[in-house]
């Protein structure tokens, strides 16, 4: 495993916020990890990057112990905190050098620079100073800084923060890329974020680990409930669709129908509408959404 966490535990004098969690992250895997504010996801990164100390229990990154190797498991990471702290009066390629630096980047460090900054789409603004720059392109430098060493497993919190719409696809997409050979631990808030690059979740609340699945099969396991939506060529009552045994609820619009259902119901409504001469153009399913997910777990007392 890249990363291994194991009855993690950290207490702020009387405050716990972290209750004994465990979890495990292998290569290859880009993990969502999630919870409200204040639910201990930042406490968990700043721990595996070596920031703080855990109160009890044990983490390891590559294999390398947070708390007795700290330094080699520092080697083995990148790390983008959610307050992306930046040298502003610096100009990218020279943060970059001093990041490479930093992180031992001996040999080829000017090209491992500029590999970063066509990487990353910060060409037009390579010379700037940070100070300069909008708020997207800091990010940019964050995530630039973070790779810059090639690290085998990659934190980032909120990475697409401050972007716009065409850099936040641009930045999924990389992050998707990078996901291909390394160990990605994404924390955000946008549940689209999360569907569309992550492989699994692990959900996080009052410093407890309230969920860890894959996204299909989380979407689904709470209450089996699909989500199924059919158009038809012509209009019909809904109460022919509510008298499929297992559809608990069906809304209406123009000629679509989206039916609340108990598990996968698309058979018995295809052989509902053969049965009636109803026109089926088109029909798709799917689970609950995952913020309706999030909500419920992170609702619960």
């Amino acid at each position: 495993m890249s990363i291994q966490v194991e009855q993690l535990t950290k207490v702020y004098g009387v405050q716990k916020a972290l209750d004994s969690i465990s979890f495990s992250v292998k290569p290859g895997e880009i993990l969502g990890f999630l919870g409200p504010n204040g639910a201990g996801k930042s406490t968990t990164m700043k721990i595996l990057t070596g920031y703080i100390p855990q109160s009890s229990g044990k983490a390891s990154v590559c294999g390398f112990d947070v708390a007795e190797q700290s330094i080699d498991v520092r080697r083995h990471i990148g790390y983008l905190p959610e307050l992306n702290p930046l040298y502003t009066d610096m100009y990218i390629k020279e943060y970059l050098l001093f990041a490479a630096e930093v992180q031992g980047v001996k040999s080829h460090a000017q090209k491992k620079v500029d590999e970063m900054i066509e990487r990353v789409g910060l060409l037009p603004e390579r010379s700037k100073k940070i100070g300069q720059l909008s708020k997207g392109f800091k990010q940019r430098v964050g995530l630039a800084q973070a790779m810059i060493h090639n690290p085998q497993v990659l934190i980032l919190d909120e990475p697409t923060t401050g972007l716009d719409p065409n850099q936040v696809v641009e930045i999924r997409a990389l992050i998707k890329e990078i996901g291909k050979d390394k160990t990605v631990i994404l924390s955000t808030h946008i549940m689209q974020e999360v569907e569309s690059m992550c492989n699994r979740v692990v959900i996080i609340n009052k410093g407890r680990i309230v969920a860890d699945d894959v996204i299909g099969k989380l979407k689904q396991g709470l209450s089996g409930d699909m989500q199924i939506t059919i158009e038809l060529k012509q209009q019909i009552s809904v109460d022919f669709l509510k008298m499929i045994q297992g559809v608990k609820e069906v809304k209406q619009h123009g000629k679509k129908y989206v039916l609340r259902c108990e598990g996968d119901l698309r058979e018995q409504i295809s052989v509902a509408a053969a049965s009636n001469g109803w026109i089926l153009l088109s029909m798709s399913a799917e689970g609950e959404s995952l913020e309706k997910v999030f909500q419920n777990l992170t609702r619960r007392a």
